[in-house]
């Protein structure tokens, strides 16, 4: 699977990783999950896209997945998924599925 990486994800990857030096590391497995075409995470409902939530660990807060980072992505084809954000769970809570559908707008408009 082709997987592609949003103008806002690699904004919040770089501005994650000045304060989590791990992230890279952590969010890697999920990355190569994708790449060998699993779908890991839960299918986010209320929204009119393909979206899933997966947690990851982060390394460098020794807190586990619950106090981790949250990758969202969208399966736009059987062989093409986009990472459309990403954010530490201690930062910010749950993102409203209006905010989603949104970005995924943004996301179609510009494709």
């Amino acid at each position: 699977m082709d997987v592609e990486y949003s103008e806002a994800f690699k904004r919040q990857l770089k501005r994650l990783s000045r304060r989590y030096r791990q992230i890279k590391k952590d969010i890697k497995p999920i990355v190569d999950a994708l790449i060998a075409d699993k779908t890991p995470g839960d299918q986010i409902i209320g929204t009119i896209y393909t979206l899933y939530k997966v947690r990851a660990k982060n390394s460098d807060r020794k807190r586990g997945k619950s106090g981790g980072y949250r990758i969202i992505y969208y399966l736009k084809t059987d062989t093409k998924c986009i990472l459309i954000t990403l954010y530490s769970k201690t930062d910010q809570g749950d993102i409203t599925s209006s905010k989603l559908n949104s970005l995924l707008t943004d996301i179609e408009t510009n494709a």
